[in-house]
């Protein structure tokens, strides 16, 4: 169930990221290795292909460089076309730049997601709106996100719960991201089960799972197995194992190793 509200919610993020995504072009910042199409209305021969330099430059027809490094699209466009005009070149020109590949403003989203990759910040873009176009969580992604940003020289991580902000409609961490930010999605939390159950092994742990619940996820018994005398293998603090009796409704922590024992009779 948690998956499926999850699903929903990255569904809905990704829709509005699509329906939005025009309005959202003027706030592209222009960097190096974006490219841009540029065409001036009326001249055809203007038209123009290239990608932003690593100065943040480019060369237009009759105007030589143009430095747009740090400009958004409008005010890229109005630069180009005041040069124009200011050289006699064109009167009352109308530039139009498309960014056909965003390079320099984009966020890495790594771990458990269905597309990792790098993704471009064209916009306005929230947490939630890159899990989305990272295809959402994988089959082996946990309920936890790690986002790692750097402002003003210092570098954070911060590990947001999306289940459970999605579970009680507070989206007060969904974070709206900038270039070079980090999404992480952890692997989900797993025990460990052996003995006599049918699919002994690493298994997800869900959250308040309890003993019984361990149980079923291995299998259920074997035909030698029994629920009476469980234990689990846990280490305390110090890192030394312990050996715990254990009841049906006991929690399962992560890591654990739950024992299922042969039947007497």
């Amino acid at each position: 169930m948690k998956k499926l509200i999850l699903w929903l919610a990255l569904a809905a993020s990704l829709v509005m990221a699509l329906v939005l995504r025009p309005a959202m072009a003027a706030d592209i910042v222009l960097g190096s290795g974006d490219v841009l199409k540029i065409s001036v209305y009326g001249s055809p021969d203007l038209a123009l292909e290239t990608r932003v330099s690593d100065s943040g430059g480019i060369t237009f027809p009759l105007i030589g460089q143009v430095a747009l490094g740090g400009l958004t699209v409008p005010a890229a466009e109005k630069k180009i076309g005041s040069l124009l005009e200011s050289g006699g070149y064109v009167k009352r020109a109308q530039v139009n730049i498309l960014v056909t590949q965003i390079q320099s403003q984009q966020v890495s989203v790594l771990g458990q997601v269905n597309r990792p990759g790098r993704y471009p910040v064209d916009g306005k873009r929230s947490l939630m709106d890159m899990l989305a176009q990272a295809g959402g969580i994988g089959p082996e992604g946990g309920d936890t996100v790690s986002l790692i940003r750097t402002r003003d020289g210092k570098t954070t991580r911060e590990v947001i719960d999306v289940v459970q902000m999605v579970q009680a409609a507070d989206f007060g961490r969904d974070y709206q991201l900038q270039p070079n930010d980090i999404i992480y999605v952890e692997r989900a939390p797993r025990f460990y089960i052996y003995g006599e159950v049918q699919h002994p092994g690493a298994v997800r742990l869900e959250r308040g799972m309890t003993v019984l619940q361990a149980l079923s996820a291995g299998g259920g018994l074997t035909p030698r197995g029994t629920e009476r005398g469980m234990r689990i293998k846990r280490k305390d603090a110090s890192g030394q194992l312990q050996i715990i009796n254990v009841k049906h409704d006991d929690p399962v922590q992560v890591d654990d190793i739950v024992y299922v024992k042969e039947s007497l009779f």
